[in-house]
């Protein structure tokens, strides 16, 4: 994995909702938590601006994190995380930790290959239409891809690949097997763009006929009924 992430992260004593609304508003802190692998739950607060930078990188999702715990590092992911609804801010983070002999379960980003070269793009003249964006796999944590390649090259226009299509890296697995075709779901396609239709134009009938002027005893102009 090319990126390598290290936050540094304090124990949380101070628990609970007005407890963490007074962290992320008089120290600029995110209260998380971290679990698993057998060890007690232990909060825990980061720098807000660390986790921004972080999340500024697609692999920070999908990479086996170092959390310096007061100077001690554990390896962990992320598992959960929930912002705010209308601000740029992180109110909670959930981290577990990771067992090198345990395997994960984890939303691994897709990566299409051939996005403009593809058969049906290139000779076709068709539009992408992607249905995932990510897959759910499951690994141990030293097989974990940042992300999976989707090679589409090939792919005509009007055709659709599906998760069974997608070749998955050594040691990595779905979480959910492929039981049948309905399961089997779409992951991108090449449709033919729709064209607007052209408004039809209101044709005048070449005979219709135009209303007369004529003169009346008294001189005045008048038209005849239509």
């Amino acid at each position: 994995m090319s990126e390598q992430f290290t936050l540094t992260a304090s124990n949380r004593s101070d628990l609970g909702k007005g407890a963490s609304r007074r962290l992320r508003r008089e120290a600029d802190q995110v209260p998380a938590i971290i679990y698993g692998a057998g060890q007690p739950s232990v909060a825990l607060s980061l720098t807000h601006k660390d986790i921004l930078k972080a999340l500024e990188h697609e692999a920070f999702f999908s990479s086996i994190l170092s959390l310096v715990i007061e100077g001690k590092a554990e390896k962990a992911v992320l598992k959960d995380i929930q912002r705010h609804p209308s601000k740029p801010r992180i109110l909670h983070m959930d981290f577990m930790r990771v067992s090198a002999s345990e395997k994960l379960t984890m939303q691994v980003p897709l990566h299409l290959v051939g996005e403009e070269t593809a058969v049906g793009v290139k000779q076709g003249g068709g539009a992408i239409s992607k249905q995932l964006t990510e897959l759910e796999i499951k690994c141990l944590p030293a097989d974990l891809p940042e992300y999976i390649e989707v090679d589409i090259n090939t792919l005509g226009l009007d055709e659709t690949l599906h998760i069974s299509h997608i070749k998955l890296p050594n040691g990595v697995e779905l979480a959910t097997p492929i039981e049948d075709d309905a399961h089997d779901h779409a992951v991108v396609s090449i449709i033919t763009p729709k064209v607007a239709a052209e408004p039809e134009e209101t044709e005048v009938a070449e005979n219709a006929e135009v209303p007369k002027q004529q003169k009346d005893d008294a001189g005045n102009t008048e038209k005849d009924d239509a």
